[in-house]
């Protein structure tokens, strides 16, 4: 599902997102976020580029990191095991034997 930006009568896609702290008097403009969260607003880039703060407050703005959003190494090797062990086929159930077992016993 696409974000929109949450700027009255945009329909634009958002690509990043704004947090106040109030108590350090700042605005915080950074990526946009994985989820949407109450308190934040989802800017489209011509509202993240226009944005200002209230009078006296900083306005701080994070790069998004290129490196952020690709995968690690350790990422694709846990995917590489999840496919390997979902295309894995199931053991055999001997004849007479109940397709499942328990691990460990109930207790009563």
């Amino acid at each position: 599902m696409v974000r929109r930006c949450t700027r009255s009568a945009c329909s634009m896609q958002a690509v990043a997102t704004l947090t106040y702290v109030y108590a350090d008097q700042t605005a915080v403009l950074g990526p946009l976020s994985t989820a949407a969260e109450p308190h934040t607003y989802d800017l489209c880039v011509e509202h993240s580029q226009r944005m200002s703060a209230p009078q006296g407050w900083s306005v701080l703005r994070l790069a998004p990191d290129p490196e952020a959003g690709a995968p690690s190494r350790d990422d694709l090797l846990a995917l590489a095991d999840a496919v390997r062990e979902a295309g894995r086929p199931a053991e055999p159930v001997p004849e007479g034997q109940p397709a499942l077992r328990l691990v460990r016993p109930l207790q009563e």
